[in-house]
């Protein structure tokens, strides 16, 4: 059973979700990757909400992106949205953040499938404390590349 459900609105929307599997796999946190449109296919999009036991999903989907909001539709577990970027990319950012009352869903920017994969995992560490730490660790990982950034760009910028 995957931790996390990435279902996305067509096979184009593949490299946000390698993103996305490749921070879940960095944490340990198993995943499954579908595609399912929720124009194209609404039926199959809710069978495989309602027959899915994941903790999170993770809906990615471009144009006018109601993916995000039809598995939101089909379960009470969370679900977090990523608009991707193509023609028209303020649709997309606005058909996920702009839900009716009664159905959330959370949003992330442009082709975030890693912030998407960050937050599930904050989710998923409300219930698993080790995974909360290694959290911790990621950010105080990335604060220490910035301040090597910062002394390297002024020992660059000072020669």
């Amino acid at each position: 059973m995957p931790q996390v459900l990435i279902v996305l609105g067509s096979k184009s929307d593949a490299p946000v979700a390698k993103k996305a599997t490749d921070v879940l796999r960095e944490f340990g946190i198993s995943s499954e990757t579908v595609v399912a449109s929720a124009h194209r296919t609404p039926d199959r999009v809710r069978e495989i909400v309602s027959n899915s036991d994941a903790d999170v999903y993770i809906a990615i989907a471009g144009l006018s992106a109601a993916l995000p909001g039809a598995v939101a539709a089909a379960t009470v577990r969370p679900v977090i949205g990523v608009p991707v970027s193509g023609k028209v990319n303020l649709d997309s950012i606005l058909s996920i953040v702009q839900m009716p009352s009664g159905i959330p869903v959370a949003a992330v920017g442009l082709d975030r499938g890693d912030n998407a994969a960050l937050l599930a995992l904050q989710i998923l560490g409300l219930k698993e404390p080790g995974l909360a730490s290694k959290l911790v660790k990621h950010r105080q990982d990335m604060a220490e590349a910035v301040a090597r950034d910062s002394e390297e760009v002024n020992n660059d910028v000072q020669a």
